[in-house]
């Protein structure tokens, strides 16, 4: 049986403050412009300029006094007002074309009052063109004066307006906080502004210039990005605009960067823009309805039986549980949304009609609970709501109880327990989570066109698996093929839970396609060379738990299987090994608790080690590599003292520098322990610049002459003046020089007060001073004291005569 559309009375309007010039304006000007408030309790008029007064309405449902108000003329009169919703009081915000702001509460004594009174454009002859008050925020098209240089063509004209922002939120219980002024776009052609509840739109005006009428913008402050699209060519971009971080765009910078926008194309011929909670929807002069997703796509709905005569006629859109409702002078016109079907015409009683977005989600009160699932309609006559009504005869089963039975039915048969299994506990337990998505559908929180959206990239991959086995069949292209479903393959098994059957399958696919496996690890992963040999990846967090997680105590698999991690090592060694250390150190960036990676067990470096064989068997360069990029101080000094043991000494000093300065401890144990072979031979003076970079800052030049005479060695006869043929040379000042001065110079004291080694740093162009002079008494009385002592001990005595 037809479904019916009604007209439900929900207020005469004698419930609403003011109630008579509410009836009066509705029914006398065709042009005022109606807003609801979110929480559905006021309602805000607004009359354009030079009309009989009052000029502003603000009428409360309920206890609260209404706001009128009026501008004599000559005085210009509010482009714009938006009602706020506040959680202590309701707020109303009036904006003029000059930039002049007046913020008005009430509920914070009787009636209305001003809060605050500002300027959005303190500069002399910009104008504000269009305004919207998304949730918290201020947001307005002003155009700006043009510069001294001379009169500008139509093109630079084009382009003399901007897009600005401000944050508007309540402060206290009577004050309001706005913030800075931000500029969005630059540049711009002169944008309406129009907002849902979580995207604003800019569209094209009759004042933009024609070769950019076919474009609008869609700005989500909650994503911070801005899509710009183009709906007569199929085409949008994205790029990111978040205030918060400082972006701003240029306009024609913009433009340019996007190719394929700019195209010759006829402006939008639209008659009426209406934001929905769908996207922004726009008729033109044709009837027909066309809807712009949030996303940058965009489609037709459907087409009306009567188009709008001129830009005159009223019309206004609305949405409601898949339906469109276009009211069109004194036709009301219901049409599917799916399919663009007209489901019902109506002939109302007047053309001067407007149609109410419904209240905000928690916002309602008891009436506006038993209107929910319509669309709010006001006219003089009163508040009706459009719905559809069931007949009384026509008993209709829940698709909610339907979905919930069937899948109890199912859940069932698998089940190994005896308990039977109920609607309700399908409900309410988190296990079964496919039911409760399906029942969301069915419900309408989700739209057929989302729901589209979501199941396209799975529709096309399971058409695209049909076609492969096909092609498998009849012997085409078998070896294409073959890795084509291995990718397939991989990628599924990697969104699985990866135990038992799955993890064998996994490694029996990387043994016997190996390149192919690895080929869907690289997608899946999304890794990407950064160009100074390292990997970058955007994978979510959920992908790399799977691929990292060690295997559960008591679970470990069967002999043969490897974890997902191991299992990609192995595979890496053996396609690109030169990228396993890279792998390994990405790989520890994305760790998380019981990941395998900064949680408990072995570090993932040495799961990777254990990979390549046992120590001794293993290819020393993929060791060493490993061992360095581990970031563990043992595996680093580990691999540090390998490369002592091999002679490469560039490569050890570079992996102590390497480490960053939160590293000091490490950095010094590898400095002892260059410092100790640089005091054994000199087959480190040719790298003695990077020593001398990995010198700890806070070493003292006592502390390493100290270190140097515990590593030197013993000698047994007196030091020659010159090595013997063929032996070692000693260890000079000359060659200290470098690392005292590298030391002395590490917060040196001013003043005369010297260490006791610090003569050895002065260029011996320039003179030391004159030591102090020590009396013959004094140094009779103290015959072990020394003129020169150490620094800051203090023990030397002057000649004070």
């Amino acid at each position: 049986m037809k479904r019916a559309g009604t007209l439900r009375l929900l207020s005469d309007l004698s419930n609403f403050s003011g109630a008579a010039r509410l009836r009066e304006l509705l029914a006398g000007d065709p042009a005022v412009r109606v807003r609801c408030s979110p929480d559905g309790r006021h309602l805000l008029l607004l009359r354009p300029p030079g009309s009989p007064a009052p000029q502003l309405l603000v009428a409360v449902r309920g206890p609260g006094a209404e706001l009128e108000s009026s501008w004599p003329p000559g005085q210009p009169s509010p482009l714009d007002a938006f009602l706020l919703p506040w959680p202590a009081r309701s707020a109303l915000v009036l904006v003029w074309e000059s930039g002049l702001v007046e913020v008005w509460g009430s509920g914070v004594g009787p009636g209305w009052r001003l809060l605050q009174s500002t300027e959005l454009c303190p500069g002399d002859g910009a104008r504000v063109v269009a305004v919207a008050a998304p949730r918290g925020r201020l947001v307005w098209c002003e155009e700006r004066q043009a510069g001294a240089e001379g009169p500008l063509g139509p093109p630079a004209v084009a382009f003399s307006h901007c897009v600005c922002v401000r944050t508007l939120e309540p402060s206290g219980e009577a004050g309001t906080n706005l913030g800075s002024t931000h500029i969005l776009l630059h540049h711009c052609p002169a944008f309406g502004l129009l907002t849902s509840r979580k995207d604003l739109f800019l569209v094209p005006t009759v004042n933009t210039w024609p070769g950019l009428g076919h474009i609008l913008l869609i700005w989500s402050p909650s994503k911070g990005k801005v899509v710009v699209a183009a709906p007569c060519l199929g085409l949008s971009h994205s790029k990111s605009l978040n205030p918060g971080r400082g972006d701003t765009w240029d306009f024609r910078t913009l433009l340019r960067g996007l190719p394929g926008l700019l195209s010759p194309r006829q402006p939008l011929t639209v008659h009426t823009w209406a934001p929905t909670p769908q996207g922004l929807m726009w008729l033109d002069f044709r009837g027909t309805v066309s809807l712009v997703q949030p996303h940058g796509g965009s489609r037709t709905v459907g087409t009306l039986q009567e188009a709008p005569a001129s830009l005159a006629g009223s019309a206004a859109l609305g949405t409601f549980h898949g339906t469109l409702a276009c009211v069109l002078g004194s036709t009301l016109e219901l049409l599917d949304m799916g399919s663009g079907q007209l489901l019902e015409r109506k002939i109302l009683s007047t053309d001067r009609v407007h149609l109410l977005e419904t209240p905000a989600p928690g916002m309602e009160d008891q009436e506006e609970l038993e209107a929910r699932g319509g669309l709010r309609l006001l006219s003089a006559v009163g508040l009706f709501q459009v719905g559809w009504k069931t007949p009384q005869s026509l008993e209709l089963p829940s698709a909610e109880d339907m979905v919930f039975e069937e899948a109890c039915k199912y859940y069932q048969r698998r089940s190994l327990r005896g308990a039977q299994l109920t609607p309700e506990e399908l409900r309410h337990n988190s296990t079964f989570r496919a039911p409760q998505a399906l029942a969301s559908i069915l419900q309408g929180h989700v739209s057929p066109s989302a729901l589209l959206t979501t199941l396209r990239a799975e529709l096309r991959d399971y058409r695209g698996l049909e076609q492969l086995k096909a092609q498998l069949v009849a012997g085409d292209e078998e070896e294409a093929g073959w890795t084509e479903l291995a990718e397939h393959e991989v990628a599924r098994l990697l969104r699985t839970e990866l135990i038992g059957d799955q993890l064998a399958q996994l490694n029996t696919i990387f043994q016997a396609l190996p390149t192919a496996a690895w080929g869907a690890i690289l997608r899946v992963l999304q890794l990407q060379p950064d160009g100074n040999g390292h990997l970058k990846s955007h994978a979510p967090p959920d992908v790399w738990k799977k691929v990292l997680g060690a295997t559960a105590a008591g679970k470990e698999p069967p002999n043969g299987i490897l974890p997902p991690f191991e299992l990609l090592c192995q595979c890496l060694c053996r396609l690109e090994p030169q990228w396993l250390p890279p792998f390994v150190e990405l790989a520890q960036q994305q760790g998380g608790p019981g990941w395998g990676a900064g949680g408990p067990g072995l570090p993932l470096y040495r799961r990777a080690l254990a990979v390549l064989g046992e120590e001794g068997t293993r290819p020393e360069a993929l060791e060493l590599d490993l061992l360095l990029g581990s970031g563990r101080p043992k595996a680093v000094l580990q691999a540090v003292g390998q490369l002592v043991q091999k002679e490469q000494w560039e490569r050890a000093l570079e992996a102590g520098l390497a480490l960053s300065p939160s590293s000091p401890l490490l950095r010094s144990e590898i400095f002892k322990l260059l410092l100790a072979e640089f005091a054994r031979h000199r087959r480190l003076d040719a790298h003695l610049p990077l020593l001398c970079r990995l010198c700890p800052p806070d070493l003292a030049p006592a502390e390493l002459l100290l270190l140097l005479r515990t590593y030197l060695p013993d000698e047994l006869e007196p030091p020659a003046p010159f090595p013997e043929p063929g032996a070692e040379p000693p260890l000079t000042v000359g060659l200290l020089r470098a690392l005292l001065k590298q030391t002395g110079t590490q917060g040196r004291a001013s003043g005369p007060v010297l260490s006791l080694y610090e003569d050895i740093l002065w260029d011996p162009d320039t003179p030391p001073p004159t030591p102090p002079r020590v009396s013959a008494l004094q140094a009779s009385d103290h015959p072990g004291l020394e003129a020169w002592a150490p620094s800051g001990q203090g023990l030397y005595v002057t000649d004070t005569g």
